[in-house]
């Protein structure tokens, strides 16, 4: 049953079930939030219980510094889910969120908690260089690139017209891009779990080819699933997500599952 986010630390709780069958961890892109999954979660059916990773800096926890370092947000996110111990454990990122999630299924791989499956969503490899410096720009360059993977544009333009909302928006933005821009992947070991990308037709980020070599990145089986639309392709295809998540779990899809 979905309902308001719970709880406290890095996770929430956006969808608990009386008899769960699966637990599934949400990382949001940069710039995002916990409540980012909402939508995905109403889609997906029954037997799932859906925690989100609620990033410092913004909604319940605006209070708190941001963690420019997905190194350091991954120890935290890991050592809080290995307090939970669930199996079968699956996580699903997006953008940032994707090489997150990796980061994160190493540690808890180390830790001695089995993952099940990795879904990564519209992110080229760990090992892939993104060197720059958007993070070290003006507000007005941040809110550029914004535009630039907006699915509508003019939604993102309202910044510049809202200097309080961009006050209050753009440091989150900001302190993820630095993530981004500043990690180095650290690990060639390739996960016992398997692996799905997610990746869209119109995606400047990254491309169909770039997806494919996640497979180099497990042990387990990996399948690339294409969508149409650009970086927030999830935004209009949530029911086919949530479809392709779930058959996956239920042994119906190729990956091989829990």
């Amino acid at each position: 049953m979905a309902g308001p986010i719970d709880g406290g630390g890095w996770l929430r709780t956006l969808r608990t079930d009386p008899d769960p069958r699966h637990y599934l961890v949400c990382f949001p892109p940069g710039g995002g939030s916990a409540g980012a999954y909402r939508a995905l979660v109403r889609a997906i059916g029954p037997g799932a219980e859906v925690l989100a990773v609620q990033y410092p800096g913004r909604q319940d926890r605006l209070g708190e510094p941001q963690v420019p370092d997905l190194h350091r947000m991954a120890d935290a996110i890991a050592a809080e889910l290995l307090t939970r111990r669930r199996t079968p454990l699956a996580l699903f990122g997006h953008s940032m969120g994707a090489t997150l999630a990796y980061e994160t299924a190493q540690r808890l791989t180390r830790g001695g908690q089995p993952v099940a499956a990795l879904f990564v969503s519209g992110r080229p490899t760990p090992d892939y260089a993104e060197p720059g410096r958007l993070h070290l720009g003006p507000d007005d360059a941040l809110i550029t690139e914004l535009e630039r993977l907006a699915t509508d544009p003019s939604s993102v333009a309202i910044l510049r017209a809202d200097p309080s909302l961009a006050d209050l928006v753009l440091p989150a933005v900001r302190a993820d891009y630095q993530a981004v821009e500043t990690y180095t992947h650290r690990s060639d070991d390739p996960l016992p779990c398997d692996i799905a990308a997610l990746v869209s037709t119109e995606d400047p980020t990254t491309t169909p080819e770039q997806a494919d070599r996640w497979g180099e990145f497990t042990r387990g089986a990996f399948e690339r699933a294409t969508f149409p639309g650009g970086h927030f392709y999830l935004d209009d295809h949530v029911e086919e997500v949530a479809a392709f998540v779930t058959a996956r779990w239920n042994g119906v899809g190729k990956l091989s599952g829990s």
